[in-house]
């Protein structure tokens, strides 16, 4: 058993001491047990990816009956995707609380231009009409493009919270403008060259580092 489990249990038990402590402590070992238990089998988060649900799916989607080739190619480039949306999604992020932190709870209506906004909300309504599928994400900047998010952050009343952060608004806008185009070729069945990949690799450990 680890230790810090160890150390958790001999805490609870002097603490419980008085109140029937033997019978809290036998429910509380229990519980630690079969938790401790649970994840030596192999339990999975409810975000886990694992191999086992990738082959899964795969079968689902069809992927054994199409042209190898082809699915070799879009593997490849369904790793360059991934890095790409989890650096879009964690710079959308990255503003939403910014400007809530500095605005308050109205930021979307205060600091968004209104055609921003108004595309956005389209957006939203157009998907929320077809009910089996799944909202985007709690915030209205879920639905704003890629490239609307370094016009939020240059938007001259929004600068002074980023520029701290981001350093040059034209850096910033390189990288998003780069990311965005590349993101774009994948999407729509195209594939990267490895001179491609690294460029895409360098500006997100460039931002990871400038930004974090």
């Amino acid at each position: 058993m680890p230790l810090y489990t160890t150390h958790y249990l001999k805490a609870l038990k002097n603490i419980c001491f008085n109140m029937d402590s033997n019978r809290l402590y036998s429910f509380t070992f229990r519980g630690l047990l079969t938790e401790e238990a649970l994840d030596k089998a192999g339990r999975k988060s409810k975000g886990d990816f694992s191999e086992v649900w990738e082959a899964e799916t795969s079968k689902r989607l069809g992927l054994p009956l199409m042209d190898e080739e082809f699915v070799v190619k879009s593997r490849r480039m369904a790793v360059v995707y991934t890095a790409i949306c989890s650096f879009e999604n964690s710079v959308r992020e990255f503003i939403a609380k910014k400007l809530l932190e500095e605005k308050g709870e109205n930021w979307w209506d205060l600091c968004v231009k209104k055609e921003i906004r108004t595309n956005a909300e389209n957006r939203k309504k157009s998907e929320k009409d077809v009910r089996w599928l799944t909202a985007r994400g709690d915030s209205m900047i879920y639905y704003t493009e890629f490239g609307d998010l370094i016009s939020i952050m240059a938007k001259p009343e929004n600068w002074k919270f980023f520029e701290v952060h981001v350093g040059k608004v034209e850096w910033a806008k390189q990288i998003i403008e780069t990311l965005e185009k590349s993101r774009n070729i994948i999407m729509h069945s195209g594939e990267l060259a490895p001179t491609d990949i690294e460029r895409v690799g360098m500006f997100i450990r460039d931002w990871i580092r400038q930004v974090g």
